[in-house]
């Protein structure tokens, strides 16, 4: 009975420095960005090339953007060259009717905005992306879009900046 106890005590402690030498390279955002190597982002301003233009949309875009890479990682946003860029723009705000009731009227207006990026790696050019994001909310047609345009683009930003960071810097 006392081999058992031991043999048990040296498989606990042989685990435990098996553990202890683990090391796990995921952060709870998804980041899997060395920092060692990548230390500074650029991110140009995204200026509105659609035809419906909303000008309050390019800060609120921008803004999300840069709060979110500031939060969930710890690379330093910079002026000049950098590690990595992020430039694009915003090429996409449109309206379409959805959900047509039987007498021919959208009780749903859908607010759709596009967004181009390109992200430079200068450290390795495979990890560059040259991609069109999307993403929309729908609202009650009864409502003027002036009533809930603010809030939509808001929403509709926090999207985009997910999937772009997932896209770019997530690594995903």
């Amino acid at each position: 009975m006392a081999w058992n106890k031991k043999i048990l005590m040296l498989m606990a402690v042989a685990a435990a420095a098996l553990l202890a030498a683990c090391k796990i390279g995921v952060t709870m955002n998804g980041s899997m960005l060395d920092y060692t190597v990548y230390k500074t982002v650029h991110v140009s301003e995204f200026p509105i090339r659609a035809a419906l233009v909303y000008p309050p949309l390019q800060q609120t875009f921008e803004n999300e953007l840069l709060n979110y890479i500031s939060k969930n990682t710890r690379l330093q946003t910079t002026d000049g060259a950098s590690d990595l860029e992020i430039e694009g723009e915003i090429t996409g705000y449109s309206l379409s009717p959805q959900a047509v009731t039987e007498n021919a009227y959208a009780s749903m207006t859908r607010l759709t905005i596009t967004v181009r990026v390109k992200y430079t790696d200068t450290h390795n050019d495979r990890n560059d992306v040259d991609q069109t994001f999307s993403a929309y909310r729908d609202f009650d047609s009864s409502i003027m879009l002036t009533e809930v345009q603010d809030d939509l683009c808001q929403q509709i930003s926090q999207e985009l900046v997910e999937l772009i960071f997932n896209a770019t810097l997530g690594n995903w």
